[in-house]
């Protein structure tokens, strides 16, 4: 156990897994909680926002905290799994004090924040007590513009204040390697302004694919808060049918203004899609399936299948046609599972590995009798062709299930509160009355 005052930087933590004493894992951290102060004192450290599954952020008390590494925090053990509501007076270090604007005051500028450092004091509680700044612009001074360095929390002012047009670029950064239905969870839990600020700041692919993973409402918000020509650029890194999906819950004049500004043929398969009724195979479908000619090698298929942003259910199946080889496809030939192509050698044709006893669906057929037939054969994707026997996309089994379930179900899964009592160690640590902390920290390679 160390009792030294080590410096733990907070942008580092968002990520690392959380353990109990017996090793197990129970979450990652997602940020850390504080109470702002009045004057020039350092913020009191409240304990850290963790999410635990079902994709469920928690309320962590940092007196429960026994250890802190680089790589990984250690707690006693007793965690209450009521959902994590932020209370006003209480401040998210990630999602609100990373890239603020803020007033050094001696010399007077503006810089902006790029982590904040906690420590433990004496009596074992944790204060803010650094701030990493960057420079915004030259004064004149030793500093170099954008030059990042550490000054103590009574240098800055502003943390307070409320910001427009506050940047993103850190959260992001802290988020980095965080998959898309964590960071749209994240994302889902901020305030509109906040949500809006990390839209702007994110890549049109990035935004595309957390857009994919949220509920409608946020969906629509964050849509129309962007520019037309950006909105019109996300909705191409979009999957077809996430797109078709998304604009179909916009008025007609505003789905129609995005689909005129997207490239034609990004637009192209969106329109198709948005002819069909929601709960028909032609609605479900996406018209990016994996498509070979017939006269394709094994290895040929195979490489298009590793493709790592394919979605899992997609890579399960390789639809043989003749070409043209986008959808609407020339004649659908049959479908080859990926098990057969793993057995067949290589330099073998895909033509000989054809399933051609399994019927295509229809794109009039309904999601009941989608989910019947993909539950028959055993499947998580089936081939949709239109009469004239052109393959016209496939539905994936997370769209059928996307379907089956309530429209709200996302919403649902991340708004939902666990029926706990109260607990009133959190309480008192929440509210200020902090109980003694039975143990040091130990606080490993955090420094």
């Amino acid at each position: 156990m160390s009792g030294s005052p080590t410096r733990v930087f907070i942008a580092r933590l968002a990520g690392i897994a959380v353990f109990d004493p017996a090793g197990d894992q129970v979450g990652r951290v997602r940020d850390v909680v504080v109470a702002l102060r009045l004057g020039a004192k350092p913020p009191r450290v409240l304990g850290l926002v963790v999410e635990v599954q079902p994709r469920r952020p928690v309320f962590l008390p940092i007196t429960r905290v026994t250890v802190i590494e680089s790589d990984a925090i250690v707690f006693d053990g007793r965690l209450n799994v009521r959902r994590f509501q932020q209370r006003a007076s209480e401040t998210l270090v990630i999602a609100e004090m990373l890239d603020r604007t803020v007033t050094m005051t001696d010399p007077e500028e503006a810089v902006s924040v790029v982590d904040v450092a906690m420590e433990p004091t004496r009596t074992r509680d944790w204060l803010i007590s650094k701030v990493a700044v960057r420079r915004s612009r030259g004064r004149g001074l030793r500093r170099r513009q954008g030059e990042v360095f550490v000054v103590d929390w009574d240098a800055v002012t502003g943390f307070s204040a409320v910001e427009h047009g506050q940047g993103a670029a850190g959260v992001i950064a802290a988020f980095e390697k965080m998959k898309p239905a964590d960071l749209a969870n994240f994302v889902h839990d901020l305030p509109e302004k906040r949500r809006a600020e990390i839209a702007l700041a994110l890549d049109d692919e990035r935004l595309a694919d957390v857009l994919e993973e949220l509920p409608d409402d946020d969906q629509i918000e964050i849509l129309t808060k962007l520019e037309v020509e950006r909105a019109a650029d996300v909705l191409e890194a979009m999957g077809p049918d996430d797109a078709a999906d998304l604009l179909g819950e916009l008025p007609t004049d505003q789905r129609e203004q995005l689909l005129t500004r997207m490239e034609p043929q990004d637009a192209a398969p969106v329109r198709r899609l948005l002819t069909y009724q929601d709960d028909t195979a032609g609605g479900l479908m996406t018209t990016d399936p994996v498509i070979v000619s017939p006269d394709a090698s094994v290895a040929e298929a195979l490489a298009q299948i590793r493709n790592p942003d394919l979605n899992p259910a997609l890579a399960a199946q390789v639809y043989v046609c003749r070409p043209p080889t986008e959808t609407p496809t020339g004649r659908y030939l049959g479908t080859v599972h990926f098990q057969r192509l793993l057995r067949e050698p290589p330099s073998s044709l895909v033509s000989g590995s054809v399933d051609t006893e399994l019927d295509p669906l229809r794109p009039t057929m309904s999601l009941e009798a989608v989910a019947t037939f993909l539950a028959t054969y055993n499947l998580v994707a089936g081939a949709v062709v239109d009469e004239n026997g052109h393959l016209l996309g496939a539905v994936t089994i997370d769209d059928v299930l996307d379907h089956l379930l309530p429209d709200d179900w996302r919403e649902t899964v991340m708004d939902a509160t666990a029926e706990e009592t109260a607990d009133p160690e959190e309480e008192a640590v929440r509210s200020g009355e902090f109980p003694v902390i039975r143990d040091e920290i130990d606080l490993g390679g955090a420094s």
